[in-house]
């Protein structure tokens, strides 16, 4: 996930005030999904959305439900390119689908976080390399990698277990990214115009148990490489974590949309090495 101060666009979406009356529990649910799916996709909500930094932590809860509905639109996508068109084409009609639903919110944040990674010698220049806009070789190629890997693996698989995958992996994968904020420091310590990341002990069981059931309904359709592909996708965010910690002392906005990629794609491998 991208940091929200880059993205003037997503901030002006995102940050309204909020009302001044009390919200009910379904209301105070409501708002929070409605917030997660603002911050997260480019879907319009048909609800006016307040903000404020409660509000954003509360609906971190939603990230791995948020998730699964980009991997629904992705595999209804892919399901109905297979009638028309060759895997390959039909994979990357699905993979384009997502890519505007999300704006690419996550991908961008790969890209700047391998530059960063890549070409700071040293926290602070990570950091700062990390704010700029522009894509530097690093990001490229973590793109073309990343991008070309989950196209080849999903064209891979049968179209049906392409799309529970995707489904899937999109799901846990934004629960990978909760894990990081739960469980690591934030890295920047300059000002901000919002909150630094953060998600409740209540918020974290509500999002876990959001990937368990989708890892779950995987399973029942898909086998025990539900369980292969869980696996290594906790093992790539595990390693993007640790990347994170040496090289940052903790994770950044950026740093999140790099955990969410790479752990997807370790969700897809995992998916392909059971077949």
């Amino acid at each position: 996930m991208d940091d929200p101060d880059s993205d003037p666009a997503r901030v002006s979406r995102v940050a309204r005030p909020a009302g001044s009356d009390d919200p009910g529990p379904w209301r105070l649910e409501a708002t929070s999904f409605g917030l997660a799916v603002q911050f997260l996709t480019r879907l319009p909500v048909p609800w006016t959305v307040p903000y404020s930094d409660e509000l954003a932590m509360r609906a971190a809860r939603y990230y791995p439900l948020v998730g699964a509905l980009v991997g629904l639109v992705g595999a209804l996508v892919l399901w109905l390119a297979t009638l028309v068109f060759p895997p390959l084409v039909a994979v990357l009609l699905s993979l384009s689908a997502t890519l505007l639903v999300t704006g690419a919110f996550h991908e961008d944040g790969l890209a700047d976080t391998a530059d960063g990674l890549g070409g700071g010698m040293d926290r602070a220049k990570a950091l700062e390399i990390m704010r700029d806009s522009r894509i530097g070789s690093y990001g490229a190629i973590a793109l073309v990698v990343v991008l070309g890997l989950k196209v080849a693996t999903l064209a891979a698989l049968p179209p049906v277990l392409a799309g529970i995958a995707m489904i899937c992996a999109h799901g846990v994968s934004r629960m990978a990214a909760v894990h990081v904020i739960a469980t690591t420091a934030y890295a920047r310590t300059d000002a901000q115009k919002f909150a630094t990341p953060k998600v409740t002990p209540d918020g974290y069981g509500w999002a876990a148990a959001t990937a368990v059931v989708l890892v779950v309904g995987a399973f029942a359709c898909a086998g025990a490489g539900a369980l292969l592909a869980a696996a290594v996708g906790f093992a790539a965010m595990w390693i993007m974590r640790g990347a994170l910690v040496r090289k940052l002392g903790g994770h950044t906005g950026d740093g999140l949309g790099a955990v969410q990629q790479l752990s997807e794609l370790g969700l897809y491998l995992g998916f392909l090495a059971w077949l």
